[in-house]
């Protein structure tokens, strides 16, 4: 049966949710849609101290320079989807892995002690992270290198944070250490939904704590990980700036610098704006295009979907 109340009542009825609500809505708009504005200078020879209107109309000179500019393109776009896929697949099969594992501690002290350890990383702030990780990788004086060096397992110091060759390795495992407890806590929470019976049923029938995990536990999993791999899709374009910001340096920037640095180098540093918006504009809409082909692709598959 159909509801008669119309939608002002409804309103007049919700309105302390409303009004609950309101704060965010305002902060969203004044800080994600308002700044859209400044797409503007992407298409006007923008100069520092100019009105965002005024200006020599470009075009798409802008976003022509960026993608002719093969060089710059190929090595900042590879850097940044190939960081950014495999952070999430690492990150969501450990942290989903790591729940389960998790879920097995029967000693309740022990699993809030484990759990509440992996998840104080993430409020660690990027500085006090970077200055962590350089305190363990340092090639002068990291704890890694003094244990290298005096297991003779090497003859001098390995320099982690600034050599090419381990650039990728160390952003990953920085990304895995500081969100493996919150990304867990996620699948924790979708654990505890499953119905308690199906695990009275199968140990009825006689499945041992593996076959509890395989049967019920990842079956159940599996839409709470579609849901998180098509947010996290949205993102595969974008890093966290202050991560990469102090990870990278003059010696590892061709494999570290992803397109928020980049954005950045140009817009703040060398204040070329109309061309790092041009940039941030090209990034944006990649992020959406591949945020509704992985919800499409999800929904075919696995019928879920979030769009």
């Amino acid at each position: 049966m159909r509801s008669n109340i119309s939608l002002r009542d409804k309103f007049i009825k919700q309105r302390y949710l409303f009004l609950m609500l309101l704060p965010g809505v305002v902060l969203v708009a004044l800080f994600s849609y308002a700044p859209i504005l400044g797409w503007v200078m992407a298409f006007k020879e923008y100069q520092l101290g100019m009105s965002i209107f005024s200006g020599r109309f470009m075009g798409f000179e802008q976003f022509k320079a960026f993608f002719a500019n093969a060089g710059d393109a190929a090595y900042v776009i590879r850097n940044t989807i190939c960081i950014n896929l495999l952070t999430i697949v690492i990150n969501l099969t450990s942290a989903c892995a790591f729940a389960v594992l998790l879920n097995e501690i029967k000693t309740g002290l022990l699993k809030k002690a484990v759990q509440s350890f992996s998840f104080f990383p993430f409020f660690i702030s990027w500085i006090i992270t970077y200055s962590i990780f350089n305190t363990f990788l340092s090639s002068q004086s990291g704890v890694l290198n003094h244990i290298l060096v005096d297991l003779h397992l090497t003859g001098t110091g390995i320099d982690f944070l600034g050599n090419p060759r381990y650039a990728w390795q160390v952003i990953l495992f920085v990304s895995f250490w500081k969100y493996i407890g919150y990304n867990s806590v996620i699948f924790l929470s979708s654990i505890s939904s499953i119905d308690q019976s199906q695990y009275e049923a199968a140990k009825i029938d006689g499945a041992g704590r593996f076959g509890e995990i395989f049967y019920i536990t990842l079956p159940g999993l599996a839409p709470t990980l579609v849901v998180l791999l098509i947010l996290n899709s949205g993102w595969i374009f974008s890093s966290n700036f202050g991560q990469y910001f102090l990870f990278t340096n003059s010696m590892n920037w061709e494999r570290m610098e992803v397109l928020d640095v980049y954005i950045y180098k140009y817009g703040l540093k060398l204040l070329d704006f109309s061309y790092a918006t041009a940039v941030g504009i090209v990034k944006t809409i990649a992020s959406i295009i591949m945020l509704f082909i992985v919800n499409s692709a999800a929904k075919r598959l696995n019928g879920r979907s979030i769009i």
